[in-house]
């Protein structure tokens, strides 16, 4: 099961509090998953499809509490992709043009509505109720392994401003974005992600997504530990390499006996620690030497080869 469909599901479970609220999250689903036909005056029908069995529940459960509507599942497969699709229809029946305009779907001598119904955004349960219908019917949540990224997508300038307004009002920063004649509402800031499944009541999901961000933090801090020991190896290496190129060319020009007792000291030691850093390198020395010391006797040396150099020439 996706990441979505697991949201999804917890989703369909969460109790509304009150049976406007329960209108509010009907009237998303249908606005948004939802196909209305007429046929006459005050004729319609509904068909609603999704790939998610949690919507499918969710609609029939609300429609049949709500308004005892007639409804019908047809179940299908899809050969190519190998996962169902529900279709669940409202057949023309009596009070169903009523049932539109309670929900705000429907507009009394205007036809159908463009924006989210008015009385959504006076009550806090019914927003919260609204937004997580819309999210059960047009919402993806991706992998929190991955990106954090949630969006909604949905038609209709006017109902995305007034869905984004209400995301706004439940303390969720979110942007529109026009794509390929729909649009969609996004976030992908882990706090707002967090915030808006909090305010849905996917108050599990939300645990899991924290969850998968600290994760994430644990491991880019070991990353970036480990890409700087690496980094520092690296160096160490480098130079262990040019201080015994170094030091073979004190021997081929000066000869290591000819040099003063402490660098002498460096060179046997370096040629004995390759792999050792220069503060490493000086705690293998008996007494054991600070950096600064085994630094200013590599300056010594190459300042011996430097000069053994400039006198050959």
């Amino acid at each position: 099961m996706s990441f979505t469909a697991q949201v999804k599901d917890e989703l369909s479970r969460v109790e509304t509090g009150s049976e406007q609220a329960d209108m509010a999250q009907l009237s998303a689903l249908v606005r948004v998953c939802g196909t209305l036909s007429f046929r006459g005056s005050g004729r319609y029908t509904i068909r609603i499809s999704t790939e998610t069995g949690a919507v499918a529940r969710t609609v029939i459960k609300l429609a049949h509490k709500l308004f005892d509507l007639e409804t019908s599942l047809t179940v299908r497969r899809s050969v190519l992709h190998k996962t169902r699709n529900y279709l669940i229809e409202m057949p023309e029946q009596d009070e169903l043009a009523d049932d539109l305009v309670r929900m705000g779907i429907l507009v009394p001598g205007h036809g159908l509505a463009t924006g989210v119904p008015p009385w959504v955004a006076a009550d806090d349960l019914c927003k919260r109720a609204f937004v997580r219908g819309a999210f059960m019917a047009g919402g993806f949540i991706a992998d929190p392994r991955g990106d954090f990224h949630l969006e909604v997508a949905v038609t209709g300038e006017d109902f995305a401003n007034d869905l984004a307004a209400l995301i706004d009002s439940l303390g969720v920063s979110a942007r529109l974005n026009h794509r390929r004649g729909a649009l969609a509402i996004y976030t992908k800031s882990y706090d707002d992600v967090v915030c808006l499944l909090e305010a849905m009541g996917s108050e599990r999901m939300a645990r899991v997504v924290a969850a998968a961000r600290a994760q994430k933090s644990v491991k880019n801090d070991v990353n970036r530990r480990v890409n700087a020991e690496m980094a520092n190896t690296a160096r160490s290496t480098t130079a262990a390499a040019d201080q015994l190129a170094l030091i073979d060319k004190a021997e081929e020009l000066v000869g290591l006996h000819h040099l003063p007792p402490a660098v002498r000291a460096f060179c046997a030691a370096r040629r004995d620690n390759p792999e050792l850093s220069l503060t490493a390198l000086g705690q293998e020395m008996d007494p054991p030497v600070s950096k600064s010391a085994m630094y200013h006797r590599l300056l010594r040396l190459q300042q011996i080869v430097a000069e053994a150099q400039a006198g050959q020439s």
